[in-house]
C-alpha cells in the first residue's frame, strides 16, 4: 500500500460498507456549519459589488487647461466645444441649426486649429462640401441633395504617403434633441484630438483625415455621399468610427475588421482603457438591436473600428441627451483612447496594403478594463477545442482515480458519472426555465420592464431563480441518494465534472458553428481544468474536501469576468432594447441572459454549497429573495419602469393629417389625428391612471390591408410590418403642418401604345417620403430612381418606397415614371402615389399642446407634424 493510500485510509478507513457509512458520518462531522452557506453565496455577491461595479464605471482624472502644455487630450477644452455644440439645440438634416449653425460653429474651430497648428510640422487642408446621391437601404431607396461633410486632413510635412487614416462622427441629431451624447460628444472628441495632433511636434507617416458629417440620424446618408464622391475617398485605407447609443461612461469597441485583426491588436497595444468585446460584435452584427453607426457604410470600402458610448441609453435620442450629464472624466476617457489610437494607426505599416492583411476575424474582450485579450479566430477555435478536450480528458482520469481509491470499477463510477449528469443537466435547464417562467408571469400581468429603473430587480427576479434551477436537483440528489462506495466529496467532483463536459460541448458546439463568442464558455472552463491537474498532481484530490480550497480560488477571475460581462450587457440592452416596440418581449431577453450570466458565473460554484451542512436553506434564502423582489416589482413603486428624465416612457407620435383625392381629383378623405407607435412593451398600460385621454384609439392593423402604407405617414415599411404597434387617434381640430409638400404634374405623354411617361416635381419638407403603387395590369418599368429596385421590390406591401431628404439644397426633386400597360388603356386609374412629409421647427397649436400637456412627466414625447397626401393617377 502506498503512502498516499494509507493517508487516504487513515482519513476515511478501508472502503467496507461499515466503513464507509462510519466515513459519511465523519464526512457530515466535517462540512462548515449551514449558517456559512449562505456567507459563501453572500461573498460573491460582495465581489461582484466591490471590484466588478467600481471598476465598471471606473473614468479617469479630467484634465484641465493647466496641463494643455503637456500635449495631451484636455477634456474641459472638449467640454467647452461640447457646451456650445450642444446648445445649437436640434441638428436636423435640411434644418438651419444643421445646415448654418453647426456648420459655421464647426468650421470656426477648425480654422482657430489650423491657425494655432505648427505649420513647420503639419499642412492642414479643412474641405466643406455638399453631396448628392441614392442607395438602397431597409427596402428603401434614400435619396439625398445637398447633404454637408466638413473634412479635415492633417497631413505631416514629411510624410509621402497616399493611404489616408479616416475618423469619422455626426453632428447631426434626431428630432427633439440637443443630442449632446450622439454624437456632440464624439464631434468635440475629434477636434480636440485634431487640436492636440496638430500642435504637438510628434509627426505620423499617414495622413488622417476627420470627417465632420452631417446627415447619420437620416440613413447615413452623408457618409453614402462622401465616401462615393469625395477626393480623398479612393486614398482612405482604414477607419476610426465614433458613435453612441447612451451618454457617459466608458465608450466600447463593439465592432472590428471586417477579417482584418490587424486593428485590434493595435486597439490592444494602444488604448489607454480598453473595453470591448466580441460577443457585443457579434450581437450588433446580428442587426437585434434596434441601432446602426456609419460604420455599416464605411466597413464596404475599408476596415475599420467602430467604438461609441454605451452607457445611460434611457436618454438617447430623447431631449434629456444634455451636456449635463456627461461627466468629464468620460470625455477624457474617450479622448485618451482615440488620441492614442489616431497616433498608432497613423504610423500602421498595415495602411500600405491592408488587403494583404485581411486574414480572418480576430477574438477580443476586456478583463475589468485592466487587460485587453486578443487571438485570430484559427487560434480561439484551437484553444476552445483544447481546453474542451481537456477537461473531458481530466474529467476521465479524475473518475478513473476514484475507482481505484475507492476499490470500485471504473464503469461502476462512470455509471454514477451519468446519474449525477442527468441531474445536471436537469439543472443547466432549470437554470434557465425558472427565469423565463417568472419572466412570462410578470409579463402576462403586464408587469413588464418593472426593472428598467432598478437593474437591481434583475438579481431577484431572475438571477435568484436561476441559482435556485442550479441548485434543487443536486440538493435532492444528494439529500437522497445512499451510495456506499463512493464518498460525498466524490460525488460532489462529479457533479463540477458534469458541468465541464455541458461547458465542453457548448464550446465545441458554437466553436463548429463559427461564433466567435464562444470563448465566453471556454474562460471558467479552462480554470477549472487548471485546478483539476492541480489537484490531481498532489493528494488533495483524493483528501475529502480539501480540493475545494484550489476549485474556489481558480473561480474567481472567471466569476468576475463572466459578471462583468454580463452586466454589461444589462445596462446596455435594457434601455437600448427597451424601445424595440411593443412587440418585443424584452423581460425574456433578460431572463435568458441574466440566466446566461449566472450558469458561467456560478456553475462550479453553486455545487460546492453541499460542503455546508443543511444546504437545503439555501435555497429557502433564494425563494424567498425572489418572493421579495416579485413583491418589490409588482407591488410598490420601486417596480414601476419610468422615472422623470432619467429613464422616461417614450412615447412617439406624429401630428397628422391624412388627404386622399381620387383620380378626378376630389378630395375624398381628410382627417387629423395623432399616430402613435409605442417604443416598449407596457404601450397605453403605462399611461393609465394619467390624465392622459385616449379615448377613441385604435390600431392602424385594418388599414394596411385596404391603404398603400396603411394611409398613413410612416416612416418605411418596417412600420408596416409592425402595424399592429401603431395606434391611431383622431382629433377633430385640423392639423395645420408649419409647411407642405407641394406636388405637381409637369406632363404625361404617351410614348407608344403601351408606355405613358409622367413627370412630377416635389418640394417642402427637408424629409419626405414618396410611395408607389401600381394597380393590378400596371408595371412601373422606368423611373429617374435606382433602375435595380424596380426588379426587387419589397415583398410586402408590393409597393415602392423613396426617401428624400435634403441639407442646404433645398430645389425641388424632379422625377419621371414610364408606366407600361399591356392593353394601352391610358384614361383609366393606373398608380396610386403617396407623399409624406415631417417637418422641421414645429410648434404645437392649442390642441396639440393641450394634449401633449396631459402626459405625465416621466413620459418622453418624440412629437412633430406630418402629412400624408394619396393621389391616383
Amino acid at each position: 500500500m502506498s503512502d498516499k493510500e494509507k493517508l487516504i485510509m487513515q482519513e476515511y478507513g478501508s472502503p467496507t460498507a461499515e466503513s464507509t457509512i462510519n466515513g459519511c458520518k465523519k464526512d457530515n462531522k466535517r462540512k462548515l456549519p449551514w449558517y456559512f452557506a449562505s456567507g459563501f453565496l453572500l461573498f460573491w455577491a460582495l465581489l461582484f459589488f466591490a471590484v466588478v461595479i467600481p471598476i465598471f464605471y471606473r473614468l479617469p482624472t479630467a484634465l484641465t487647461m493647466e496641463d494643455a502644455q503637456k500635449n495631451v487630450f484636455i477634456a474641459e477644452r472638449a467640454y467647452k466645444d461640447l457646451y456650445y455644440l450642444s446648445n445649437i439645440g436640434t441638428k436636423m438634416v435640411g434644418s438651419r441649426a444643421n445646415e448654418i449653425e453647426a456648420v459655421e460653429f464647426l468650421l470656426k474651430q477648425l480654422n482657430q486649429i489650423k491657425e494655432d497648428s505648427l505649420k513647420d510640422y503639419f499642412d492642414i487642408e479643412i474641405d466643406l462640401s455638399q453631396v448628392s446621391g441614392e442607395f438602397i437601404y431597409s427596402d428603401l431607396i434614400n435619396m439625398y441633395q445637398g447633404v454637408q461633410n466638413i473634412a479635415v486632413k492633417i497631413s505631416s510635412k514629411n510624410s509621402t504617403s497616399q493611404n489616408y487614416l479616416l475618423v469619422n462622427s455626426h453632428f447631426d441629431s434626431k428630432p427633439d434633441t440637443p443630442s449632446a451624447g450622439d454624437a456632440g460628444f464624439m464631434i468635440v472628441t475629434m477636434m480636440e484630438v485634431l487640436r492636440v495632433m496638430a500642435t504637438t511636434k510628434q509627426t505620423f507617416e499617414h495622413p488622417i483625415v476627420f470627417l465632420f458629417n452631417g446627415a447619420e440620424e437620416s440613413f447615413l446618408l452623408a457618409s453614402d455621399g462622401f465616401i462615393k464622391t469625395h477626393k480623398w475617398a479612393p486614398n482612405l485605407k482604414a477607419l476610426v468610427n465614433l458613435d453612441a447609443a447612451g451618454s457617459g461612461g466608458r465608450e466600447i469597441l463593439f465592432q472590428s475588421g471586417p477579417n482584418h485583426p490587424w486593428l485590434v491588436k493595435y486597439y490592444k497595444k494602444c488604448a489607454k482603457y480598453p473595453f470591448g468585446s466580441t460577443v457585443a460584435e457579434e450581437i450588433f452584427q446580428s442587426d437585434a438591436l434596434p441601432s446602426d453607426s456609419d460604420f455599416r457604410t464605411f466597413k464596404k470600402h475599408m476596415p475599420g473600428l467602430d467604438m461609441g458610448q454605451v452607457i445611460n441609453g434611457y436618454i438617447y435620442h430623447t431631449k434629456y441627451d444634455t451636456i449635463d450629464v456627461i461627466p468629464r472624466e468620460s470625455l477624457q476617457n474617450s479622448g485618451d483612447n482615440v488620441l492614442s489610437l489616431v497616433r498608432c494607426l497613423s504610423n500602421a505599416t498595415e495602411l500600405h496594403n491592408t488587403e494583404a492583411h485581411k486574414i480572418g476575424h480576430a477574438v477580443y474582450f476586456d478583463f475589468l478594463g485592466l487587460y485587453f485579450f486578443h487571438y485570430s479566430e484559427s487560434t480561439g477555435e484551437s484553444l476552445n477545442f483544447g481546453v474542451a478536450g481537456t477537461a473531458l480528458i481530466l474529467a476521465f482520469i479524475s473518475m478513473w482515480r476514484m475507482a481505484a481509491v475507492s476499490h470500485a470499477s471504473i464503469c461502476y463510477v462512470i455509471r454514477v458519472f451519468i446519474i449525477v449528469h442527468v441531474m445536471q443537466i436537469i439543472s443547466f435547464v432549470l437554470a434557465f426555465a425558472f427565469p423565463i417562467v417568472v419572466a412570462y408571469a410578470m409579463d402576462s400581468f403586464g408587469l413588464s420592464l418593472t426593472y428598467y429603473s432598478n437593474l437591481l430587480l434583475v438579481v431577484g427576479l431572475y438571477v435568484c431563480p436561476s441559482l435556485i434551477g442550479l441548485r434543487l436537483p443536486i440538493t435532492i440528489y444528494y439529500s437522497l441518494q445512499r451510495n456506499n462506495k463512493i464518498s460525498s466529496p466524490y460525488h460532489l467532483q462529479l457533479a463540477l465534472h458534469s458541468q465541464a463536459s455541458i461547458l465542453a460541448i457548448l464550446a465545441i458546439f458554437f466553436t463548429v458553428l463559427g461564433i466567435r463568442s464562444s470563448y465566453i464558455f471556454t474562460i471558467p472552463l479552462i480554470f477549472y481544468v487548471i485546478s483539476l491537474g492541480l489537484n490531481l498532481m498532489t493528494i488533495l484530490h483524493d483528501l475529502g474536501y480539501a480540493w475545494t480550497g484550489l476549485l474556489k480560488v481558480s473561480q474567481i477571475i472567471p466569476f468576475l469576468y463572466s459578471s462583468y460581462l454580463f452586466y454589461l450587457f444589462i445596462v446596455v440592452l435594457v434601455p437600448m432594447v427597451g424601445r424595440s416596440g411593443s412587440a418585443f418581449n424584452l423581460d425574456m431577453a433578460i431572463a435568458v441572459l441574466a440566466a446566461l450570466g449566472t450558469v458561467l458565473s456560478f456553475g462550479f460554484l453553486v455545487p460546492l454549497i453541499n460542503t455546508f451542512r443543511r444546504p437545503s436553506l439555501v435555497i429557502f434564502s433564494l425563494v424567498a429573495t425572489t418572493t421579495l423582489a416579485i413583491y418589490l416589482a409588482s407591488s410598490t413603486q420601486i417596480g414601476f419602469p419610468y422615472r422623470p428624465k432619467t429613464s422616461g416612457h417614450r412615447v412617439a407620435f406624429l401630428h397628422v393629417r391624412n388627404r386622399f383625392y381620387e383620380y378626378d381629383g376630389s378630395l375624398s378623405k381628410d382627417e387629423s389625428g395623432y399616430l402613435f407607435n409605442y417604443q416598449d412593451r407596457r404601450e397605453e398600460k403605462a399611461l393609465e391612471g394619467t390624465k392622459v385621454n385616449l379615448t377613441g384609439l385604435v390600431s392602424i392593423e385594418s388599414n394596411c390591408y385596404t391603404h398603400m402604407m396603411c394611409g398613413m405617414p410612416l416612416f418605411d415599411f418596417r412600420y408596416v410590418d409592425n402595424r399592429f404597434q401603431s395606434k391611431w387617434l383622431p382629433r377633430e381640430v385640423p392639423v395645420i403642418p408649419p409647411g407642405s409638400i407641394k406636388l405637381e404634374l409637369l406632363s404625361k405623354t404617351i410614348l407608344n401604345t403601351t408606355t405613358v411617361r409622367f413627370e412630377f416635381s416635389m418640394e417642402g419638407s427637408a424629409q419626405m417620403n414618396l410611395f408607389f403603387q401600381p394597380y393590378e395590369d400596371v408595371k412601373i418599368t422606368k423611373w429617374s430612381f435606382l433602375s435595380e429596385y424596380l426588379d426587387n421590390p419589397p415583398a410586402y406591401p408590393l409597393s415602392y418606397h423613396v426617401c428624400f431628404n435634403y441639407g442646404i439644397d433645398s430645389s425641388p426633386l424632379k422625377f419621371f415614371l414610364e408606366i407600361t400597360k399591356w392593353n394601352g388603356n391610358f384614361k383609366v386609374p393606373l398608380f396610386q402615389m403617396g407623399v409624406s412629409g415631417h417637418f422641421i421647427g414645429y410648434k404645437r397649436d392649442a390642441e396639440s399642446e393641450k394634449f401633449a400637456s396631459s402626459f405625465p412627466s416621466y413620459a418622453i414625447l418624440a412629437d412633430w407634424p406630418s402629412s400624408y397626401d394619396r393621389y391616383i393617377f
